[in-house]
């Protein structure tokens, strides 16, 4: 099943989720039943093949866009994903052309820990050592093979807390 949001569905922004105090999203150990989806144009077909992987295991999908390679300005539509997240209490996977632009805007919205990941070991490491609640690619310059194989990864790690606690702590204002 896959969840398309184009607009005007109830998700939350940013702002309304820390007014609700949504603030931040610690996912469980998965495999989770949905899994947030956003991309710009360069990510798009991958954000599309990762979908499909997703929805072949049984995991619902909810695509906030793009839905196409139209150019698009992707700040808005990472804040969208990082919205969905702190709403459905699930992990988000943000797609553009090397990732860094998608993971900072993401990082922006309180509760959004968005890791950039490029290897089996930084997507282990972004769930282990930082509790990424998101991950983010390069449609650009990550194969898809090697897309799965990272997304696989981060979505079966557990945070393995103990002196990593206080750091996570620390990124969200010291709580």
């Amino acid at each position: 099943m896959s969840l398309r949001l184009t607009g005007n569905e109830p998700v939350f922004d940013s702002r309304q989720a820390c007014i609700l105090g949504l603030l931040t999203a610690t996912i469980p150990v998965m495999k989770p039943e949905r899994v947030v989806l956003a991309a710009d144009h360069a990510g798009f077909p991958l954000k599309e093949r990762i979908k499909s992987f997703l929805q072949g295991k049984g995991i619902d999908t909810v695509d906030v866009g793009t839905f196409s390679e139209e150019a698009v300005d992707y700040p808005a539509i990472m804040r969208k994903g990082a919205a969905a997240v702190l709403e459905y209490g699930c992990p988000g996977i943000v797609f553009g052309g090397s990732g860094n632009g998608e993971a900072m805007a993401s990082n922006k919205v309180r509760g959004i820990r968005c890791a950039l990941v490029y290897s089996e070991e930084t997507a282990r490491l972004a769930r282990a050592h930082n509790d990424a609640n998101m991950m983010s690619m390069g449609g650009r310059l990550t194969k898809p093979k090697d897309a799965e194989k990272y997304v696989d990864v981060f979505l079966s790690t557990d945070f393995e807390e103990g002196r990593h606690l206080k750091r996570v702590n620390d990124l969200e204002g010291g709580r």
